[in-house]
């Protein structure tokens, strides 16, 4: 049999052929996998195939071969990600407020190549990336790969933080450039953050990954390892609320039995719960950083949840409350 121009690479097109156009749901038979072939300049007789097909099997692409009736059939069966994983890929990088929308529909794009032809026809169904709030940081690709580049030798960084104007440009905050040793990259209500350890302040910081700019590796090692060591990430994530940063304090909050489940999914499962005095109210103690984004929360859930303690705590959600009943009002 004649040899096509691309003989040499028909493994290579036989796995892209049984990969994008076959799943558990679609086949193929031999004889429409040697015209595929032949659409790539690839020759090849039905021996040399079942050859081949196991070749690809020791190489671990899952080839299954079935018959029905007087044909077999061949499909690949499990995959690298099966479609429920390529789904969750792609909501996460939908969802993902730190990618911009053209790196999000370029990222889906490649996902979709996962699956098959007919798997990527349901991911592209799935795909609404226009109109979502993304970033405009094009650059964060990069600034992500400066900083695990930063972690992973030891150094300091040094970079512009920014943020909106009232034109709607993104600008270097007054303070100019930041000094940190960073340790950490973690998602956060739909943000990526750098946790790090300011040596001059003498503690755990974080920044936005999308507002940061111009990073700068710097020849010092980092500080901070102990602090950073003894931080609990989850705890330190539900503490400040929108990784808005506050003074530490414990609280203890009073809420209606039937409001249990905000305060687990905010605090998570290990909080201790105790029955109030009140009927049908329960108390709880947690650690937040006091700011105006925790108060706010208090504020929209009503009387469902109530702070009880300390007093200067309840007194500054009293001054607060006061304020934005205050603002209500317009002359």
């Amino acid at each position: 049999m004649p040899k096509g121009a691309n003989q040499k690479l028909k493994l290579y097109y036989l796995a892209k052929i049984m990969v994008e156009k076959t799943d558990d749901e679609h086949f193929l038979t031999m004889p429409e996998i040697r015209e595929l072939l032949e659409v790539y300049g690839v020759t090849a007789d039905r021996k040399s195939l079942y050859d081949d097909m196991e070749a690809l099997r020791v190489l671990g692409i899952d080839v299954i071969g079935e018959q029905e009736g007087r044909h077999f059939y061949y499909h690949v069966g499990s995959k690298h990600f099966e479609l429920a994983e390529l789904k969750l890929l792609v909501d996460s990088i939908q969802s993902s407020k730190f990618i911009t929308e053209k790196k999000s529909s370029e990222l889906i794009k490649k996902v979709t190549a996962l699956g098959s032809e007919f798997e990527a026809m349901q991911l592209r169904r799935q795909v609404v990336v226009q109109g979502r709030i993304k970033t405009m940081n094009e650059s964060i690709y990069y600034v992500v790969d400066e900083i695990h580049n930063a972690i992973a030798h030891n150094k300091k960084i040094r970079f512009e933080y920014l943020q909106w104007n009232l034109e709607k440009k993104m600008v270097p905050r007054k303070d100019g450039m930041y000094e940190i040793s960073p340790w950490a990259l973690t998602f956060d209500d739909e943000n990526y953050y750098l946790i790090g350890y300011d040596s001059a302040a003498s503690k755990i910081k974080h920044y936005r990954v999308d507002k940061m700019r111009n990073i700068v590796h710097l020849e010092e090692k980092r500080e901070g390892k102990e602090a950073f060591n003894a931080l609990d990430m989850a705890a330190y994530s539900r503490m400040n609320f929108g990784m808005f940063g506050g003074e530490e304090t414990a609280v203890k909050l009073m809420f209606k039995n039937e409001m249990v489940g905000i305060l687990l999914d905010r605090f998570g499962k290990d909080i201790t719960i105790r029955k109030s005095k009140e009927d049908g109210y329960s108390e709880t103690i947690v650690n937040v950083a006091l700011s105006d984004q925790f108060f706010g929360w208090i504020f929209a859930l009503g009387n469902g949840v109530k702070i009880t303690a300390p007093k200067e705590v309840t007194q500054r959600f009293a001054d607060e409350l006061k304020d934005r009943l205050k603002n209500l009002y317009i002359d």
